[in-house]
């Protein structure tokens, strides 16, 4: 059996690229220091795996900020309002063309906007859509991934598996810009170009090629399967001398098992993880000429892999199809993971034990070929490790399952409807037209990063440490009072990140020092892990948010996360199910909720950016977690009186196909990314006639460049076009912990202008 990868985390293992990337930015190093720590964080990738006895070793899976991005450069899918950049940079220096669509321009007398960024399937990980045109064109324009494979060959050999988006899953994850055309219709365009691309690759010696196409997992029309079958028979046909791997992930193949099988390829990967019951249907189809990838090992999670059921699997794939004709792998790329274990010295040893990085991954796709080989000596410690985690009374808390046991209908529902509380909150807090507030960070300053770096040292004492956050808590409150925010927020100086802030304090989450992901770009995360049974222990918000409110007359909201996205950005416990956990964290949020509401806090957000996010790939199984998702929102929500308003905000997300259930929350203002689609997905809550308030971001805070004050208000008339003017909030896409204070401040002025313009131009029924 061979053992393969399908990608691996390319950000350091100490961020380095990030670090480098936003230096490169600031202008503090160029772009030969730029590549060559990128060319350091390649090389110790590849040798990594090397060293873990891979055989099968991917390249071209790095990236600068993202791989589609990276795709679109290669095929020069360029949006034409960059043609101003690619005449402005130099010669061959396309890395600043590259961040632009990423980032957007905003210099030398230009103002471009960035291309739109969305969830990649159902992962906290964020692309760079392609846009197309119906006359788009396809062709070389990069040279990265030749490059990257001579560079690759040198260290690995015939090791080397150059990594690229399959042509289909590239056009599926796309979007058309304009009217009259279908993406998909594109593929006789791209397939040539994939052609001389594969081509090229076999010319310079490689062996393997893996071909990501994801969206087989998905629900696709007549069309787009024909399109999988015409592209892999055109590549099939003029492509010899070379192995294809189609990667599928995520998911199982389920009625396309057919047609992923019947495809000319090598090899075919399936994700035995997600969904290890489509093994059967597979050995029961699979041609005689195809090998088979086992996606084994978890590459979403950090748990260690229960070797026994992974070998229950091989087995089961040996006894049909021999061991020559299979692949051991993890589930997806690793990218999804933290990068080494090692490096935590803090982790309580038991439950560590029960752990795997994307380093430790390696070695256990290697161990489990040596124990389906026949060296069983590996496999006891695993057995022991299993059995430790599956018993442990730091895992089971008996009263926090009890109170999950007695869920009932009373404890997810409002007291009134949201007519009723409408009217309540505009008694209440007298807004204006248009009211204007932001989702909740304010800019993480190196300051304050430092500050909290040196009281978890011991530099600082508690009082010290309060004292900075209260000082820049105040001035943030009278700079938002300044320029005429309508609700202000407390900034959030004293957290760290919006999801490891709350996991810190529940039972039954660790946290890790170095346990980074990439999210986009250079934002990295760290998510907690979930091992056990979660609860509160005491208030986590009430004392700084009482603070805040104190320091002005205007109204403060409490700012907390929501079940979902505590869930879905943290490293769950994968031994029960997943709506069980999240209804152990709607209970914890619960009573924060009503601490602050007792605390005297009249608008709390709770914010659910991921419950879109958390969608399962297929329409089948939706509505199942939509009915515990939203039923656990409600729980979070419930708890209060009528006269305090309760936020959320989502993250970009499609919300057409579950609109009705963002509906169903009840969330008196929910507030949704925008910008980048130029109000696009408005048109899901105007066709949906959808009741509550609802604040569509009018400027992009994932870009640097500041929006004019005509800009927003433009947005404003767009959305005034689609939803009641009385409904409507003005905000920013998202929180603004990422961006720096100067273009901040000239967004949020600008946005505050914005809303008085349209406030006179269009007032509260229309157009005036």
């Amino acid at each position: 059996m061979l053992t393969q990868n399908l990608g691996y985390p390319r950000i350091g293992n100490q961020r380095q690229l990030k670090k480098a990337c936003e230096q490169y930015w600031a202008g503090k190093i160029g772009q030969d220091e730029l590549n060559g720590i990128a060319r350091k964080i390649k090389q110790d990738n590849w040798q990594t795996q090397l060293d873990a006895g891979i055989d099968l070793i991917p390249c071209n899976d790095f990236s600068f900020y993202d791989q589609v991005l990276d795709t679109s450069l290669l095929l020069g899918v360029i949006p034409q309002r960059y043609s101003p950049v690619l005449s402005k940079v130099k010669t061959n220096n396309e890395i600043d063309l590259y961040f632009a669509m990423a980032r957007g321009y905003q210099k030398d007398g230009l103002d471009i906007t960035a291309m739109e960024m969305t969830k990649w399937l159902d992962t906290n990980y964020h692309y760079i859509v392609p846009e197309f045109t119906a006359n788009q064109e396809f062709r070389i324009f990069n040279e990265n991934i030749f490059s990257e494979y001579n560079t690759a060959k040198l260290q690995l050999g015939e090791k080397a598996k150059p990594v690229l988006l399959g042509p289909v899953s590239y056009l599926l994850q796309g979007k058309e810009k304009e009217q009259g055309f279908e993406r998909i219709d594109l593929i006789k365009k791209l397939v040539p170009v994939y052609v001389d691309i594969i081509n090229r690759l076999r010319q310079q010696g490689a062996k393997w090629i893996q071909l990501d196409e994801p969206c087989l997992v998905l629900d696709l029309s007549k069309k787009e399967k024909e399109a999988f079958d015409y592209a892999y028979r055109a590549i099939s046909n003029r492509v010899s001398g070379v192995k294809i791997l189609l990667a599928t992930y995520f998911e199982a193949l389920l009625d396309n098992t057919g047609l992923a099988l019947s495809l000319p390829v090598t090899a075919l990967h399936i994700d035995l993880v997600r969904a290890p019951e489509q093994l059967d249907e597979v050995l029961a189809l699979i041609p005689d000429s195809l090998q088979l990838s086992l996606g084994v090992v978890d590459g979403r999670n950090v748990w260690k892999n229960d070797y026994e059921k992974s070998l229950s699997l091989i087995n089961k794939a040996i006894e049909k199809l021999g061991a020559d004709r299979l692949i051991i792998a993890p589930s997806c790329s690793l990218l999804h993971s933290p990068i080494d274990l090692d490096l935590e010295t803090a982790i309580d040893p038991e439950i560590k034990n029960w752990m795997a990085f994307a380093k430790q991954k390696l070695t256990e796709v290697n161990e489990i070929r040596q124990i389906a080989e026949g060296n069983t000596t590996l496999l006891e410690a695993n057995k022991a490790a299993i059995e430790s985690r599956r018993s442990s009374k730091k895992v089971h808390k008996q009263d926090v399952k009890n109170r999950i046991a007695t869920i009932n209908d009373a404890d997810a529902t409002r007291q009134s409807a949201f007519s009723v509380r409408q009217r309540l909150h505009q008694e209440r807090f007298n807004f204006p037209a248009f009211p204007t507030t932001t989702i909740g960070s304010f800019p993480q300053t190196d300051d304050i990063r430092q500050l909290r770096a040196k009281f978890k040292k011991g530099d600082l004492s508690q009082e010290q440490y309060d004292q900075a956050i209260a000082q820049a808590t105040v001035e943030a409150i009278r700079w938002q009072e300044e320029i005429g925010l309508d609700v202000l927020v407390h900034g959030e100086f004293e957290r760290n990140d919006m999801v490891e802030y709350f996991g810190e304090q529940l039972d039954g989450f660790l946290f890790t020092k170095n346990g980074w992901v990439q999210s986009y770009g250079s934002r990295c995360v760290k998510p907690p892990v979930i091992y056990g049974d979660v609860s509160r222990p005491a208030d986590m918000t009430v004392r700084w948010s009482k603070f805040a409110a104190a320091q002005t007359d205007k109204p403060m909201k409490g700012m907390l996360t929501g079940p979902v996205t505590i869930l879905q950005w943290s490293f769950v416990r994968d031994d029960q199910p997943r709506d069980i956990t999240t209804n152990q964290i709607a209970f914890a949020i619960r009573d924060e909720v009503v601490a602050l509401e007792e605390a005297g806090i009249g608008i709390i957000q709770i914010d659910e950016a991921a419950i879109r996010e958390g969608l399962p790939l297929r329409k089948a199984k939706h509505p199942h977690y939509l009915d515990w998702a939203v039923k656990a929102f409600r729980i979070t929500a419930s708890g209060v009186q009528d006269k305090t308003q309760i936020h959320t905000h989502m993250c970009y997300s499609e919300f057409n196909n579950i609109i009705e259930h963002i509906a169903a929350m009840d969330a008196d203002v929910i507030t949704i990314e925008t910008s980048r689609s130029q109000m696009e997905l408005l048109q899901a809550f105007a066709h949906f006639e959808y009741p509550n308030e609802i604040g569509p971001g009018v400027y992009d805070i994932h870009s640097p460049r500041v929006p004019g004050i005509e800009e927003m208000a433009s947005l404003l008339a767009k959305a005034a076009d689609l939803l009641p003017v009385r409904n409507l909030w003005v905000n920013p896409d998202c929180g603004l912990k990422t961006r720096k204070w100067p273009e901040t401040k000239a967004a949020l002025e600008n946005m505050v202008a914005a809303a008085k313009q349209a406030r006179a131009q269009i007032g509260v029924e229309g157009i005036v």
